[in-house]
C-alpha cells in the first residue's frame, strides 16, 4: 500500500479542495455580494439557509451521541451551545432570525421551514445522516468547511453593509460572532484530522467527506438559483415572493 502524505501535503490536498470547491466560487453567491440579490432573493437565501444553521446543532449531536471519548464530547460541545444559545448568552440560531427580521421576514415563518425549497431540506438531512453513519473520522471531516468559512464571513458582512439597507450590526450578528467562533472550531477539527488520519486509506476517506459537505453547500444555492433567479421554476409548495413577510414589510 502506498504511504500517506505528510501532514503539510494533506493539509494542503484538504484546502486545496475548498479553492475548487467552497460555495463561494457559486453563481448565486456571487449575485448575493456583488449586490446584484432583489429583496425577494435575499429572502429565499435567509429562509432556505436557516435549513442549515438549524441543523448544525443536531449534526453535532448525532455526533456526539456516537463519541465514547469524554475528551472529544467536552471540545465539541461548544459547537451546539454557538447555535442554540444557553442561559448566559444568544446562539446563532436567534441571531438567524434577527437576519430574517431585518430583510423583512416573520422568524416564525423561517423557523416552520414551510417555504423552504426541498432540495434545500434534502441536502441538510443527507448531511445529518452523513454524519450520523459515518465513521468518526469522516464525521469530523465533514466539518471543514470551517477552514474556509471565516473568509466568506468577512467578505459577507463587507458586501452587505456596502449594498443592501437591511445590513447594520443586528441583522449582520450572526456572521460577526462566527468571525471569533469558527477558527477555533477549525483549529480542533484540523488537528484531529491530521492526527487520525494516518493511512493514505483514511486521508482519502476524508478528502471525500469534505468533498461531500462541499456539494451540500453548492447543492443549495443550486437550487436557490434555479427557483429565484431563474424565472417560473419555483417548485410547488416552496415560498413565493409575498409569503411568510413581517407585516410591515407586507404593507
Amino acid at each position: 500500500m502506498s504511504a500517506p502524505q505528510s501532514s503539510a501535503d494533506f493539509e494542503a490536498r484538504l484546502r486545496a479542495i475548498g479553492d475548487a470547491r467552497y460555495h463561494d466560487k457559486h453563481p448565486f453567491h456571487k449575485l448575493l455580494h456583488g449586490g446584484g440579490c432583489t429583496p425577494d432573493q435575499v429572502r429565499a437565501w435567509v429562509l432556505n439557509r436557516y435549513c442549515y444553521q438549524s441543523a448544525i446543532p443536531r449534526k453535532d449531536a448525532a455526533l456526539m451521541a456516537r463519541c465514547d471519548d469524554p475528551a472529544l464530547r467536552r471540545a465539541w460541545r461548544s459547537r451546539i451551545e454557538d447555535h442554540d444559545g444557553s442561559e448566559e448568552k444568544e446562539g446563532g440560531i436567534v441571531r438567524w432570525f434577527k437576519l430574517a427580521e431585518a430583510v423583512g421576514l416573520d422568524p416564525d415563518y423561517v423557523a416552520s421551514k414551510k417555504g423552504a425549497l426541498p432540495a434545500s431540506k434534502f441536502a441538510v438531512e443527507a448531511y445529518v445522516r452523513f454524519v450520523a453513519e459515518k465513521t468518526m473520522l469522516e464525521a469530523i471531516a465533514s466539518s471543514l468547511t470551517e477552514l474556509f468559512a471565516p473568509k466568506i464571513h468577512k467578505e459577507r458582512i463587507a458586501s452587505l453593509l456596502e449594498h443592501y439597507d437591511f445590513a447594520d450590526d443586528r441583522a449582520l450578528s450572526y456572521f460577526r460572532n462566527r468571525l471569533t467562533e469558527a477558527p477555533k472550531d477549525v483549529q480542533f477539527g484540523l488537528h484531529y484530522v491530521l492526527e487520525h488520519a494516518d493511512t493514505l486509506e483514511k486521508q482519502d476517506a476524508v478528502a471525500a467527506a469534505l468533498t461531500f459537505k462541499t456539494d451540500v453547500l453548492w447543492s443549495q444555492l443550486d437550487a436557490l438559483y434555479a427557483a429565484y433567479v431563474t424565472p417560473g421554476h419555483i417548485p410547488p409548495g416552496a415560498w413565493r415572493p409575498g409569503e411568510g413577510l413581517l407585516k410591515e414589510a407586507a404593507a
